[in-house]
């Protein structure tokens, strides 16, 4: 510390002024707040496509991308790393979560007095998790951070189904739920949603027929009436598409529907309940492979339920550890320019991949997302929607680094603080893929 500044300074400094700092001035209230302790700090926000970090200064550099750079390797694996910048100063880069939504990432700048040890980077981590809550509160009143976030301009239906749908990922010690929208500039009918409470999550995703404004209209009235319906207490799933069905038919969207699976999990017994309308049933991962399930019959979409009997939910009984990837045929029917499917086969592959490969379950999506864009040669032709959930009590370990994790328990203090010292001398981890 150059000064008689403290932590806890800083990080009441930051709380305070973070009531009126407006969204571009994020970097620089960070900056000044470090300055006192021999540090430099940027924050730099993830765009909605997950493939470059921009700095949130009033005159940023060049986008980073999250391929290829240290920074972007911070982003991906979810750890600490360690470097130099071009010119040689020392460098530190720290993920940063809005609870376990991946923000972007702070980078510090450490002076030569500051020592890199387990210490310092618990506070590093306090230090971004803040920065991180700060960065998602100011989203809805700027502009800037959203052109940072979308740095391709949105059409007017993805604009439309970026406001309805939750944060990406969220996770607690018993369940993570992560989902991904692309293309993220022009996703028209697709769409998302979840919630999870003390004893169960709902889940869902959705995608309405065609690929223009009216198709996104109507995956959002369907989002909102079963919303709606389960906010006023409703539960039976096929309760809530009947609920789906009577908004649409009220609102006039015939011929319009929206096919969907909905999903609700007990998460004290890995009961699973589900309801299917017209879309692709979900993959059961377990154990790092594929697993036969989920085979109900379906019901039709919804928006055209009247015109058959009505279907009831059924049930699949997950085991701890198990692994549910729900998508739309946007992924499986992505055509190649051989005019070869992705299809299932593919999507599993690469999901068994990433599960040996022990990578958290955004960056498991993000991944596969990636092989279906380089499967149509970078250009998707149809919404494509992953909704990934795990029963695990160690799926939020993978969103957290090393340090926020209590895994050095039995290891003496005096050790810890070494290895971290010879980490940070080391540069970044290696990864597994």
């Amino acid at each position: 510390m150059t000064t008689g500044a403290t932590w806890g300074d800083v990080f009441t400094s930051l709380t305070d002024r973070s009531h009126l700092v407006v969204g571009e001035g994020l970097s620089a209230m960070i900056d000044e707040a470090v300055r006192p302790l021999g540090l430099h700090a940027d924050v730099l926000l993830i765009d909605l496509g997950q493939r470059v970090l921009t700095s949130v200064r009033v005159d940023p550099p060049a986008p980073q991308s999250v391929d290829g750079t240290l920074a972007g390797r911070a982003f991906q694996y979810g750890e600490f790393v360690a470097g130099f910048s071009d010119d040689g100063r020392r460098m530190l880069w720290v993920p940063m979560l809005d609870g376990t939504e991946r923000a972007g990432v702070v980078s510090l700048e450490l002076g030569p007095e500051v020592v890199d040890d387990l210490e310092f980077r618990r506070r590093c981590w306090t230090l971004s998790g803040l920065m991180g809550h700060i960065a998602i509160a100011k989203l809805p009143y700027s502009d800037r951070i959203r052109r940072i976030r979308a740095p391709r301009p949105l059409t007017v239906a993805a604009e439309l189904l970026w406001q309805l749908v939750p944060p990406r990922t969220f996770a607690t010690d018993n369940v993570c739920v992560t989902a991904l929208l692309e293309p993220y500039d022009r996703v028209a009918g697709d769409g998302y949603d979840y919630v999870v409470d003390l004893d169960t999550a709902y889940v869902a995703v959705f995608d309405g027929v065609g690929h223009d404004l009216a198709a996104g209209s109507a995956t959002a009235l369907a989002v909102s009436a079963i919303r709606n319906a389960r906010r006023r207490g409703v539960t039976d799933l096929a309760a809530l598409a009947v609920e789906a069905d009577v908004q649409m038919q009220a609102a006039g969207v015939l011929p319009r529907f929206v096919t969907a699976i909905l999903a609700r999990l007990d998460l004290r017994t890995g009961e699973l309940r589900y309801l299917v309308a017209g879309h692709p049933h979900p993959l059961l991962l377990r154990h790092g492979h594929l697993v036969g399930a989920f085979e109900a019959t379906p019901r039709p979409p919804l928006g055209v339920g009247e015109h058959a009997a009505p279907v009831e939910e059924a049930v699949e009984w997950l085991e701890p550890g198990d692994r549910v990837v729900f998508y739309s045929d946007g992924i499986t029917e992505a055509r190649g320019a051989d005019g070869r499917f992705f299809g299932e086969r593919r999507l599993v592959d690469l999901s068994e991949r990433a599960e040996l490969d022990e990578v958290s379950a955004p960056e498991t999506l993000r991944r596969l997302a990636a092989a279906v864009l380089e499967h149509q040669g970078g250009l998707l032709q149809d919404d494509a929607t992953l909704l990934m959930v795990d029963w695990s009590a160690t799926a939020h370990e993978r969103l957290l680094p090393s340090v926020a994790r209590d895994v050095t328990a039995s290891t003496p203090p005096s050790q810890r603080a070494e290895k971290v010292r010879s980490g940070a001398a080391g540069g970044f981890r290696s990864p597994t893929a």
